[in-house]
């Protein structure tokens, strides 16, 4: 038997049986248990997590199936491998942040405590208002003359509570702009901005008034035939159909714009090719056609395939129709029997008037051009003051008109201020 050190240190004593004594036994089960020696049997170092445990997978007691102890400290000499701790602090917040949505008026943020707290809420309403209004399809000038109204008081108070010059400011220029707005809704409806005078209910504003000399001019330079029948129906079946090229007549419309002379006209103006009928539809029977069942009519210059004479919407365009047709129709003229070249004088004088009445500009430009007049109603320069004499004789102008030195002179009646087309 003899007796040494093996490679790794270990003392061992040869024997007939080849076994190794107790002590050399009991130290290497003491070293196998302080974890120094060979690795375990799954071949792998202890692993130990954040919380200083040994991985059950990897520990002996796992490999031998007991249940290992927890100590929570490695045993001295055990190779561990920390995991990072977990993250116990709030979430991380997006990158980007919810914006608070505050209340502004004029590019201006109204502070959360503003006092009183009244004024917060109208800052806050105004605001929102004038946002709305931008967003209509329309503008309505007293609406946002009401809105200035209420931005020059509020901003005024305001003013007041902070001591904040530019807020005065602010509040001076919202009283001048609401004074502006109901100047330019006074000029556009022909009503007096200082209460004196004759509070007129007008059925044009200022703009659909320009839309209508834009439609006469329109019929004085390109109506197809030069009598003044003609050209009052080309006037009226031009306001019928000014947006599309197509519009309706019935047979009371035509024999009220033409009396006797409707037939021949309309199937005039359908000989030039200026009237386009239905194939199955003869000048005869559109005026034999009635309100629930009427006649459409097409004026090929006016379809959108051609150039656009006009540009309106559908609102100013009905309006514009029913302006001239309470001028052709006035129940005076009527019954003075005014003919056509008179009603066309009556439109035109209607049209060319000023909110109080009288005809044409101021100072050298007072009046008419009077070959102008004479060739929209069909008519020589010479025979316009006859049927001016007859618009006085049927109480549509204040009196006789002067007709000399190339131009017409006049003022409408009062009961025709409604119909000016406040140039």
């Amino acid at each position: 038997m003899s007796a040494g050190t093996g490679d790794r240190g270990e003392l061992f004593v040869d024997g007939t049986g080849g076994g190794r004594t107790d002590g050399v036994a009991a130290g290497r089960t003491r070293r196998a248990a302080a974890g120094v020696g060979r690795a375990p049997a799954g071949g792998g170092a202890a692993v130990m997590f954040s919380d200083g445990a040994p991985s059950p997978s990897h520990s002996p007691a796992a490999a031998s199936g007991a249940p290992a102890a927890s100590t929570g400290v490695p045993a001295e000499g055990t190779r561990s491998t920390a995991l990072p701790r977990a993250r116990t602090g709030p979430p991380r917040r997006g990158s980007r942040r919810e914006k608070k949505s505050w209340p502004k008026i004029a590019q201006r943020i109204v502070p959360d405590d503003l006092q009183p707290e009244v004024l917060r809420l109208e800052l806050t309403e105004l605001g929102d208002a004038f946002r709305a209004y931008q967003r209509r399809p329309e503008p309505d000038l007293a609406v946002l003359a009401e809105l200035h109204d209420r931005k020059a008081r509020a901003f005024a108070l305001w003013a007041d509570v902070t001591d904040d010059a530019s807020l005065r400011e602010e509040a001076d220029r919202a009283e001048a702009a609401a004074r502006t707005t109901r100047e330019m809704d006074a000029n556009r409806r022909g009503v007096p901005v200082d209460g004196e005078g004759p509070v007129v209910e007008r059925l044009l504003t200022r703009g659909q008034g320009v839309h209508a000399r834009t439609v006469l001019e329109h019929v004085r330079v390109g109506s197809p035939l030069p009598g003044s029948e003609a050209r009052l129906a080309v006037l009226m079946l031009t306001l019928r159909a000014a947006r599309a090229g197509t519009g309706n007549v019935t047979g009371q419309d035509l024999g009220g714009w033409l009396q006797g002379d409707a037939e021949r006209v309309l199937q005039e103006l359908v000989d030039v090719g200026w009237l386009l009928l239905p194939e199955d539809v003869t000048a005869d029977d559109a005026l034999m056609s009635r309100p629930e069942e009427p006649a459409q009519v097409t004026v090929p210059s006016l379809l959108a395939s051609a150039p656009r004479p006009f540009f309106f919407g559908k609102v100013t365009r009905a309006r514009l129709s029913g302006w001239a047709q309470k001028v052709v129709g006035d129940r005076k003229l009527r019954k003075k029997k005014a003919g056509a070249a008179t009603r066309l004088l009556a439109v035109y004088t209607a049209a060319h008037s000023r909110p109080g009445g009288c005809l044409g500009g101021v100072g050298e430009d007072a009046g008419l051009a009077l070959d102008e007049v004479a060739q929209f109603c069909g008519l020589r320069p010479e025979e316009v003051a006859e049927h001016a004499g007859l618009l006085a004789a049927a109480g549509w102008l204040e009196e006789e008109a002067d007709a000399t030195d190339g131009r017409l002179r006049g003022r409408l009646a009062e009961r025709v201020l409604p119909l000016s087309g406040l140039l």
